[in-house]
């Protein structure tokens, strides 16, 4: 068994005639038919039933059609990680991130792989969790780093891994009279003006509608007087006494010297935003194949 003679089995069981894999190859209908006689020699079951017009497949050849396109991608495969290797990955990864995320440990994520794939250009989108949906769904992004407010995870063709479990807390100002807590309840807020973070540009999302649940299990309906989803308008206006706000935590942590603002962790296992990856089961660019391999490895190392 060869790979010429799966390529020549594989294009005559796709169009059920030697005449036409011979076309596809530019050879002779004789050298089809030799080959695949002998690949069904090497396998001791006729893979064909000769006998038909057009020809037909037997089900050892029905079975033997999934085994053999499973084993040439994966003789591509190899072909294409010796290539690699050799040569260095090459072409594009295009990273989509809920806005925000800028702040988090993605760069240092990006920056390792990009140490080990010099020759990939990376480039970055930063917008709202249903832009991103939408650009992911449309092939215009490889891969997006969201808190899932869409609920994409549940589309077919979407793959996804959780990466992190993002701890919330509460954006106040200095002079506020819980600025000095160590810790905030989400019952606490009660009486106060909200400045809504939402994940969604389109506002009452799924992932809206999830944080109105809590809002409701801590007994109360919020008053929120402005919402957006721009992470750097919601914090200036609550470095301006207007109100207070609920972010993740990896909105905060890198902020050094943030005038006018204390961030107070929000107290409750069940106060996290999680965050995923996700990308299209359909998307065979190498680069993102790359990158997600990489991933697990720094999972399984304990570094995401």
């Amino acid at each position: 068994m060869n790979q010429n003679q799966l390529e020549y089995f594989v294009a005559a069981a796709e169009t059920l005639s030697f005449t036409k894999a011979a076309e596809r190859f530019f050879v002779s209908q004789t050298a089809i038919s030799q080959q695949i006689g002998l690949l069904e020699q090497s396998l001791g079951a006729q893979l064909f039933d000769r006998s038909t017009r057009p020809v037909t497949l037997t089900s050892a050849g029905q079975t033997f059609l999934i085994e053999a396109r499973a084993i040439l991608e994966r003789m591509q495969r190899s072909v294409d990680l010796v290539h690699e290797a050799s040569v260095g990955l090459t072409g594009t990864l295009r990273i989509g991130y809920v806005s925000g995320y800028e702040r988090s440990d993605l760069s240092v994520w990006v920056r390792y792989f990009h140490r080990e794939n010099p020759n990939l250009l990376i480039t970055f989108y930063r917008s709202s969790t249903d832009i991103l949906a939408a650009g992911l769904l449309s092939g215009e992004t490889d891969i997006i780093f969201t808190w899932d407010s869409t609920n994409i995870r549940q589309t077919s063709d979407i793959e996804h891994r959780m990466v992190e479990k993002a701890k919330l807390v509460v954006a106040l100002y200095n002079r506020h009279p819980l600025a000095q807590r160590l810790s905030i309840s989400r019952q606490e807020l009660l009486n106060e003006n909200i400045i809504y973070m939402s994940p969604s540009a389109v506002m009452d999302s799924y992932g809206d509608a999830l944080f109105m649940e809590k809002y409701t299990a801590a007994g109360y309906r919020p008053n929120i007087i402005f919402r957006s989803s721009d992470t750097e308008s919601v914090l200036m206006m609550v470095a301006s006494e207007e109100g207070v706000s609920i972010l993740p935590d990896y909105c905060t942590t890198k902020l050094a010297n943030a005038d006018n603002l204390t961030f107070v962790p929000l107290a409750g296992e069940d106060e996290v935003e999680e965050v995923i990856a996700a990308w299209s089961v359909a998307n065979h660019n190498p680069a993102l194949r790359r990158f997600i391999e990489f991933m697990e490895e720094m999972r399984a190392r304990g570094e995401v």
